[in-house]
């Protein structure tokens, strides 16, 4: 069994938290199949201290400072980046959209290894909260539909999960660190996204009533989300404009909770405990209709996104994968979505679309094809390829014999095929060094630029 060293590293609009976790690759085919290569253990080696994302002002964070505690960490756990395999660093909630957010993935560069993530994205953090969280083992377990909200300082991501699977995402700029007080209850900042929604002022004392109003407006548009509550003009004022599309309100069997916020639902505390409407608005959800079904606390809360950033945001391949030609790892690939019929001029199209000649292919494939199909295929993608390195991402077992096809008819070119993962529209694909005869990847979404990959 191969084990790979994950980092998660999660620098949020309150608290940024680093784990190390080890996985363990294990094929799960029999000695007569192709061999099936799964993520089996996943086994937490380091948790570190949980720390105030630290800022120079409302609109900068401190890389410099991040940086040195991410190295504090390293050596208190005792490793060193060159024994990074895979892993993810986000930046989330409002830090993503601090102006020198991609500044700090350059500081935080130098301690990710050859192959982790560097990107912030609600899809790809309400995914890592919900795995994180445990929401999507409860509803694989159990059977039942659930939405799963992370509610952080700044953002909510949100996941719908049935019988264990992720079939929608989404985000709100709904979270406690929106509005922050001082030690002695002065407001010292109003987010932008409270535009029209706020009656506070800097530096006013509110009343408890001030801060239930506001509370008030942040928990109905979760309960808008939850389809809980009519849809109003407010939840679209509160949606991310990063979110991929409209978030249409789901109505689960259960609500799962997880972020900072989940720790003041249960749980009380001075109204500015934590110097922001954490405690206040974890109260309101509380009485809210969104726990007046089934609802549950995440077994993670705080630490879901960072602990499904080190630990759930890499997947293999399937085993039959081709690449010949291609340096490895590679980063933040831009993802094509191609329908059928697949036709050269859809290939052309795919790359005249992306600021990039390095795009990835994707799509369903087929479950038998035949040879002559194959080779059908491998024609249309050569030529609307032209001179290009091909990367194709097919859903069914058919990558190698579609790169084989490929190779003998652009002996040259260098390409890669892998198949058994499954693209979203708007997607980015990490791919790491072959793990046995797969290939570890992340599929991710983008919203702060990344250096490309080499």
């Amino acid at each position: 069994m191969d084990k790979l060293l994950s980092i998660g590293l999660d620098v949020g609009t309150t608290t940024t938290q680093l784990i190390l976790s080890e996985l363990t690759v294990e094929n799960k085919g029999n000695a007569f199949s192709v061999p099936e290569m799964v993520i089996g253990d996943r086994n937490i080696l380091y948790q570190s201290p949980v720390i105030f994302t630290p800022l120079l002002s409302d609109e900068l964070v401190d890389g410099e400072a991040i940086a040195r505690w991410v190295g504090e960490q390293y050596t208190a756990a005792g490793i060193t980046k060159e024994q990074v395999d895979t892993g993810a660093v986000i930046i989330t909630g409002e830090t993503s959209r601090k102006e020198n957010a991609q500044e700090v993935l350059h500081h935080l560069a130098g301690f990710a290894g050859d192959f982790v993530v560097a990107t912030a994205g609600p899809d790809l953090e309400s995914t890592l909260s919900a795995k994180g969280a445990g929401a999507v083992d409860y509803s694989e377990k159990t059977g039942k539909t659930v939405l799963h909200m992370d509610i952080g300082g700044g953002t909510s991501n949100l996941s719908f999960i049935e019988n264990g699977r992720i079939t929608a995402t989404g985000c709100l700029n709904v979270g406690g660190r929106l509005v922050k007080f001082s030690e002695t209850g002065e407001v010292t900042y109003i987010s932008p996204v409270l535009e029209g929604l706020c009656g506070l002022s800097l530096g006013e004392i509110p009343t408890p009533a001030k801060l239930s109003a506001i509370t008030e407006i942040l928990t109905q548009a979760l309960e808008m989300a939850a389809d809980l509550r009519p849809a109003t003009a407010l939840l679209d004022k509160l949606t991310t404009k990063e979110n991929m599309g409209f978030w249409q309100p789901k109505k689960a069997e259960v609500i799962s909770f997880s972020g900072g916020v989940a720790d003041c639902i249960e749980s009380t505390h001075p109204p500015f405990a934590f110097g922001d409407l954490g405690v206040t608005l974890g109260a309101a959800i509380r009485q809210s209709k969104l726990c007046g079904g089934q609802y549950r606390l995440g077994e993670h809360t705080i630490r879901a996104t960072v602990l499904g950033a080190g630990s759930h945001s890499t997947q293999l391949s399937g085993s039959t994968v081709f690449f010949d030609g291609v340096q490895l790892p590679k980063q933040n690939l831009p993802v094509a979505m191609l329908t059928e019929p697949i036709t050269a001029e859809k290939v052309r199209s795919a790359y005249a679309g992306q600021d990039t000649d390095t795009v990835v292919l994707s799509f369903a494939g087929e479950p038998a094809p035949t040879y002559a199909r194959v080779q059908a295929l491998a024609s249309t993608i050569v030529s609307g390829s032209g001179n290009r390195e091909i990367f194709v991402c097919v859903e069914t077992d058919m990558a190698k014999a579609l790169g084989n096809a490929i190779r003998l008819l652009s002996p040259q070119t260098p390409c890669l095929c892998i198949d058994r993962v499954r693209m979203q529209p708007e997607s980015y694909l990490d791919i790491g060094l072959p793990v046995g005869p797969a290939l570890p990847v992340v599929v991710k979404t983008l919203v702060l630029a990344t250096k490309k990959s080499p």
